[in-house]
């Protein structure tokens, strides 16, 4: 997808983990299960583990946040996905995509 579109944001995540994680009028991205940055955006920082990230050849990165499906009714996966969302905030990574 990321090859063929070139997105400069993309996430999976459910809805209920997305909500935890953003209020509804937030316009800005969250931290999902899977959540694509373009390079345009700018350099993804070192996230905390068990978070993967892997380039997807001079696009940008996919971040995979755990290898298990993310749930919101996990304290832990909410937790994760806080603490990787604060530091793609600190760097300007989840700003709003303007058309």
């Amino acid at each position: 997808m990321v090859l063929a579109w070139e997105p400069l944001f993309g996430v999976i995540a459910t809805h209920e983990f997305r909500r935890a994680l953003r209020p509804a009028r937030d316009p800005r991205g969250f931290a999902g299960w899977l959540t694509y940055v373009a390079r345009a955006r700018g350099d993804v920082p070192p996230l905390p583990p068990p978070v993967r990230a892997e380039p997807v050849e001079d696009k940008g990165t996919v971040m995979v946040l755990a290898p298990e499906r993310l749930s919101a009714s996990n304290p832990e996966h909410l937790e994760l996905g806080r603490r990787v969302q604060e530091v793609l905030d600190a760097k300007g990574l989840l700003r709003p995509v303007l058309s």
